[in-house]
């Protein structure tokens, strides 16, 4: 298994939005951030050989980072067909060639039917725009349906929703711990060049 930095390392050829949209908080993941999730999820067991499904995958950051650590294939869903276009050119960047299937759609009204053991991996919204407060409860209703276990990256404090969540689901959270999001200024109300804002990482599994 290649180390997380030799993943991190990988997935710093991955581009961004060309034209990000704020309504649907297009945010890119950083390398960093989607090689530590996708290590953890390799660890335990819950990438190779499974079927890997990236909500919201946008240009597609987490599920190239899955597609490197042997699953048996991928699935990338995102509303967004620019961003989409964007994923599969990042795609030849990253170079990997596991079976890699770019669905565009609404990732919290997602029509998949997985047979096999699935995993998802998600950066969903944080829901910090008027209109889409609690989006994040949406895309976890979806994992809930489709996956077998989840990992979800949330804003800081959302312990308490995940866990009540997740039991109302019938799921448990397993591992949970912290992670900094770099987010870069790409919109004009950002003042800074570069914010660090504390994010929590959940795994859930489903039953």
């Amino acid at each position: 298994m290649a180390t997380k930095a030799a993943l991190e390392t990988q997935l710093s050829v991955v581009a961004g939005f060309e034209n990000p949209r704020v309504e649907l908080e297009q945010y890119p993941t950083p390398p960093g951030l989607a090689a530590h999730v996708v290590h953890v999820a390799d660890l335990n067991g819950d990438v190779e050989g499974k079927t890997v499904v990236d909500l919201g995958t946008g240009t597609g950051m987490l599920a190239l980072g899955a597609a490197l650590r042997g699953p048996a294939r991928v699935v990338g869903v995102d509303v967004d067909a620019e961003a989409l276009d964007t994923a599969r050119e990042n795609r030849v960047r990253v170079g990997t060639t596991t079976p890699i299937h770019w669905v565009r759609g609404d990732a919290t009204r997602a029509s998949l039917c997985v047979d096999e053991p699935a995993t998802v991996l998600m950066n969903p919204p944080f829901g910090a725009q008027r209109g889409r407060e609690h989006v994040d409860r949406a895309f976890l209703e979806t994992a809930s349906r489709l996956a077998d276990v989840s990992y979800s990256v949330h804003n800081d404090g959302s312990q308490e929703f995940v866990e009540a969540f997740a039991a109302d689901e019938g799921g448990e959270v397993t591992h949970a711990f912290r992670a900094t999001f770099s987010l870069d200024k790409q919109f004009d109300f950002h003042d800074a060049e570069t914010t660090d804002i504390d994010t929590e990482v959940y795994r859930i599994e489903w039953r």
